[in-house]
C-alpha cells in the first residue's frame, strides 16, 4: 500500500503530459454500448477443470464456418489450408522467431519474407513490395499517409465501394492531423478535386464489382495525384488483371493460408513503385551477396524510428505480421501460377452458381452484374436482411452479410458446395 501514492502521482502527471482528465478518456473511441459497466457478467471463482468446461460451453454457442455453410465474405473469406502449411509455420525456428535484426541468425526467416515480397509483387504488378503489414485496414491507412508524403497534399479521395470499417480505420489514421480529409465521388472521376493526395479504388468493390483502372490513371494524373487499389480478396489477381497501373496496391491476403481466425491475425499486404520506396511503410528484406559469394539476405529498408532517426521513420508499425506471410508463401508455393490461376476460377464458377442458384426466387435481384466470387443481392421488399440472417443461421446456414436493411453480400469460395448452395436457396425460399 505504501507505493499506491506513488503509483497515483506517476498516473496523474502522465495524464497531465497526454493532456487528458481522467483515464476513460484514453478509451473514448471504444463505443459506449461495448463498455462494461460494472461487475463483468461472469461466474465466480471455480477450479480449472469447471473453468474449461464453462469456456467450452461459451465457445459452443458460436456459429461457426466448420460446422454450418457459410456464405460470408465482406472482406473475410473461408478458404481451404493444405495441412502443409500448418506444419511448417509450427515448426520452432519459424514459430518463436520475432524481428530478424540480425541477418547471420535469421537467415531463413528472410528468406521467407524476401519471397514473400516477391510473390506480391508479382501478383499485384509492382515493382517493389514490404514485408507485410497487420491488415488490410491498417494497409490502406498506411498508403494515404504515404501519398500525402510524397505528394504534399492532404485530401483523400474515396473513388468508389470500399469497405467500411476499411474507411473507420482511415478516419482513425488521419483523426490527429488536422489538415487531412476525405471526400467521396461515387465512381466519378470528373469530381477529383486538384489538392488531392491519392483516389482510392478497392476491386472488386464492397458490393464485389470488378473495376479497371484506365480512366482513374487518367484523372489522377491530371491532377497530380496517386492511384491507389485496395483489395481486399487476394484470390481474386488469379484471374483479374494485376492493377499495374497503381502507384500503391495494398489490402488483405488472408485468403492464402490464413485462416479467419475470429477476425485475426490477418495478413496486409503493401506494394508500390520503386521511385516511392523509401515512403514505404514496414520492412523491406533484399537479396545480397556474402564475402564468400553466396546467396544471402538482409533487412535493405527498416523505416521505423527503433531502426532510424524519429524525424525520418514513415511508419510506427512494430512488426511484420511474419508467421502470417510465412503462410501465405507455403500455401502460395504449393498452388504455384497455375495452381492460384485455378483457385481463383473455381471460386468464379462457385459464386456464378450461386448467383444463378438464388436469384432464381421470385423479388431477389442481383446487384451488381459483374463479380469474382463475391455479389449482393436485394431482398422482397419489407424482408430485412439482418433478420433473414439470423433465421437461416438458426438453421446453420450463415448466410452473407446485411450490408443494408435491404441488402445482403453473398460469398462462395472453393469450400462451398452443391448441396450447400441448395440449402442456402431452400431456406431462403422457407424464410420468405
Amino acid at each position: 500500500m505504501r507505493y499506491l501514492p506513488q503509483t497515483q502521482a506517476a498516473r496523474k502527471e502522465m495524464m497531465d503530459v497526454i493532456g487528458v482528465k481522467h483515464v476513460d478518456e484514453l478509451f473514448c473511441q471504444v463505443p459506449k454500448k461495448a463498455m462494461i459497466n460494472g461487475k463483468a457478467n461472469l461466474p465466480d471463482h471455480m477450479g480449472e477443470l469447471e473453468v474449461e468446461r464453462k469456456m467450452q460451453s461459451y465457445a459452443n454457442q458460436n456459429v461457426d464456418a466448420l460446422t454450418n455453410r457459410f456464405f460470408l465474405g465482406a472482406g473475410v473469406y473461408f478458404h481451404h489450408i493444405p495441412a502443409t502449411v500448418d506444419y511448417i509455420i509450427q515448426r520452432s525456428e519459424f514459430l518463436t522467431a520475432y524481428t530478424p535484426y540480425q541477418p547471420e541468425i535469421a537467415q531463413g526467416t528472410l528468406q521467407y519474407l524476401f519471397e514473400f515480397q516477391t510473390m506480391i509483387a508479382q501478383i499485384t504488378g509492382q515493382e517493389v513490395a514490404n514485408a507485410s503489414l497487420y491488415d488490410g485496414a491498417t494497409a490502406m491507412g498506411e498508403a494515404a499517409l504515404m501519398a500525402m508524403r510524397v505528394t504534399k497534399k492532404n485530401k483523400i479521395c474515396l473513388g468508389n465501394k470500399i469497405h467500411p470499417q476499411y474507411i473507420d480505420v482511415l478516419d482513425m489514421y488521419l483523426s490527429n492531423n488536422d489538415s487531412a480529409t476525405t471526400y467521396d465521388i461515387a465512381e466519378d472521376a470528373n469530381k477529383i478535386e486538384d489538392d488531392t493526395a491519392c483516389v482510392i479504388i478497392q476491386s472488386p468493390d464492397f458490393f464485389g464489382k470488378p473495376h479497371a483502372y484506365d480512366a482513374w490513371r487518367k484523372a489522377c494524373d491530371e491532377k497530380g495525384a496517386l492511384l491507389v487499389v485496395v483489395i481486399n480478396e487476394i484470390i481474386s489477381l488469379g484471374m483479374l488483371p494485376a492493377p499495374s497501373e497503381a502507384d500503391i496496391v495494398c489490402g488483405e491476403a488472408q485468403s492464402v493460408g490464413v485462416a479467419m481466425s475470429y477476425g485475426g491475425p490477418h495478413l496486409g499486404f503493401f506494394a508500390c513503385r520503386e521511385k516511392f520506396m523509401r515512403q514505404m511503410p514496414g520492412r523491406l528484406c533484399g537479396e545480397t551477396l556474402d564475402a564468400d559469394g553466396n546467396r544471402g539476405f538482409v533487412l535493405t529498408l527498416s523505416t521505423r524510428e527503433q531502426h532510424i532517426r524519429r524525424e525520418k521513420a514513415t511508419s510506427n508499425i512494430c512488426t511484420n505480421q511474419g508467421l502470417c506471410a510465412l503462410a501465405f508463401t507455403v500455401h502460395m508455393s504449393l498452388l504455384g501460377e497455375d495452381g492460384f490461376k485455378q483457385l481463383a476460377r473455381i471460386n468464379h464458377e462457385k459464386a456464378c452458381q450461386l448467383a444463378d442458384s438464388v436469384t432464381s426466387i421470385d423479388g431477389i435481384e442481383l446487384v451488381n452484374d459483374t463479380f469474382f466470387n463475391e455479389f449482393a443481392i436485394t431482398l422482397p421488399k419489407g424482408v430485412n436482411a439482418q433478420d433473414l440472417v439470423e433465421k437461416l443461421a438458426a438453421q446453420k446456414i450463415i448466410a452473407g452479410y446485411p450490408a443494408d436493411e435491404n441488402t445482403l453480400l453473398l460469398a462462395a469460395t472453393e469450400i462451398a458446395t452443391d448441396n450447400g448452395i441448395k440449402a442456402l436457396t431452400d431456406a431462403i425460399k422457407g424464410a420468405l
